[in-house]
């Protein structure tokens, strides 16, 4: 009789694994379809970030990237306001005209844009809305916007920082006054120079720090609504009767000159110039010309002089023809040591959006 020998315990121990996971193949249909796996439930459209209409029941509205309704408080995100997070009481709000504009400006290919991974197309009407809101106030160095209201500012430097320095009109009937207004005068091209206008006082309330300052003015636009008040008629007692008057005043057509003050004692003269010289390049004594440039939106005109100022008294003169030039000017001084003038426009820098932490309502 012949004796087997007995299999080692670590031999065992591998078949028996070997046999174990060959009755679990074998037990396995090949057809089997492998265990489903569950997706996470997407994102609710009506919370997602989207930019659309928050109807007011006034008829207004705000153009908003998201909003929920939490008790009886309306919670958005305003993308006026660079996402600045706002609420408003519900009763104030039409949820009808918001549903159905939100509706009527759904795009179709949005569940399609979404599933490709492509972000949804944001509505043409409103990045035209809020190109022109930008352009209502453009910003014309770091973190400073232009105003919406004022007439003429002029564009200075204090001590490193750039600021918007509001400049009044000036002369004996409209005295410190900020809106456009026009005193139409003739100036005979042929004569020789001669005061047009005499402003009270040796020195401009407005000292500009830099030689090179930046003026901007409103333009009057009648497609672009107006934001600023009813302009100021000038009676000038039968002085401009003879004068038609021009549709272009204080447009985009008229020129603007730099004029030199002549200082005397307790007043500073305005000088006639050549108006037919203007564009020719041919120099004028205390004239210098300006380079104009209309911003996109066409609510403001950038001027900027054609040479450096030097230290003085000026005034900012508007030509409406060849012929007639507006004696209402707006007159500044030019001085590097002044003090910092009044009701200045600093810069603001944006500052970054917090969401404040609130309770259960």
């Amino acid at each position: 009789m012949i004796k087997t020998k007995p299999l080692p315990v670590t031999f065992l121990s591998a078949s028996l694994l070997l046999l174990a996971g060959l009755m679990i193949f074998a037990v396995r249909p090949g057809n089997a379809a492998p265990p489903s796996q569950k997706t996470l439930p997407a994102a609710d459209s009506a919370t997602a970030p989207h930019r659309t209409r928050l109807y007011l029941k006034d008829g207004s509205y705000q153009i908003v990237m998201s909003y929920r309704i939490s008790g009886n408080l309306v919670h958005y995100v305003s993308a006026e306001r660079d996402g600045a997070a706002e609420e408003i009481p519900l009763p104030l709000v039409d949820l009808d005209a918001t549903h159905r504009w939100e509706k009527e400006h759904s795009p179709a290919q949005e569940g399609d844009s979404t599933a490709s991974g492509e972000p949804p197309a944001i509505d043409p009407e409103l990045l035209k809305e809020e190109a022109d809101r930008a352009s209502l106030t453009p910003e014309v160095a770091k973190d400073l916007n232009l105003p919406e209201q004022n007439s003429l500012l002029a564009l200075d430097t204090f001590r490193g920082v750039p600021e918007l320095v509001p400049l009044s009109q000036n002369d004996s009937d409209l005295n410190r006054n900020t809106g456009h207004n026009i005193l139409r005068a003739v100036i005979n091209p042929l004569s020789s120079p001669h005061q047009v206008a005499q402003l009270k006082g040796e020195r401009s309330y407005v000292q500009l720090h830099v030689a090179s300052p930046v003026f901007y003015i409103r333009v009057g636009d009648d497609n672009v609504p107006s934001t600023g008040g009813t302009p100021l008629t000038v009676d000038t007692h039968g002085a401009s009767n003879a004068i038609k008057p021009d549709p272009a005043s204080g447009s985009t057509s008229d020129r603007y000159v730099i004029v030199r003050a002549d200082v005397r004692t307790g007043v500073r003269d305005i000088a006639s110039f050549r108006i037919g010289l203007l564009g020719t390049g041919q120099p004028q004594e205390d004239v210098v010309e300006t380079t104009s440039e209309v911003l996109p939106g066409g609510h403001w005109m950038k001027l900027t002089p054609q040479q450096p100022l030097d230290f003085g008294e000026y005034a900012l003169m508007e030509v409406i023809s060849d012929k007639v030039v507006n004696l209402s000017v707006w007159d500044f001084g030019v001085h590097p040591v002044a003090p910092e003038n009044r009701d200045v426009i600093k810069p603001e820098p944006k500052r970054p959006l917090t969401l404040e932490r609130r309770g259960p309502d």
